[in-house]
């Protein structure tokens, strides 16, 4: 019985530590987001540096419009 009189507030005091390092640990962003980093290093950002061809985006900028408009031209001459 004297064994309970000592694990009984051992636990306590376990459980309160824990609880406070569980508060601090959310206050200060560590459960924000866990996936996030490792999927971003997956996505390209050097858009500028991919081929026209190789692009899947659906998007077109002017720039890529003109020359389309160019290939078109030289290929309707051509063909």
């Amino acid at each position: 019985m004297k064994i309970v009189f000592i694990l009984v507030p051992l636990m306590l005091i376990l459980v309160a530590l824990g609880l406070v390092l569980f508060s601090w640990a959310v206050r200060n962003g560590q459960y924000d987001d866990l996936d996030g980093p490792a999927h971003r290093i997956l996505y390209d950002d050097d858009k500028d540096m991919i081929p026209d061809e190789a692009r899947t985006d659906k998007k077109k900028n002017p720039d890529n419009m003109a020359t389309e408009r160019n290939e078109e031209k030289k290929s309707d001459e051509t063909g």
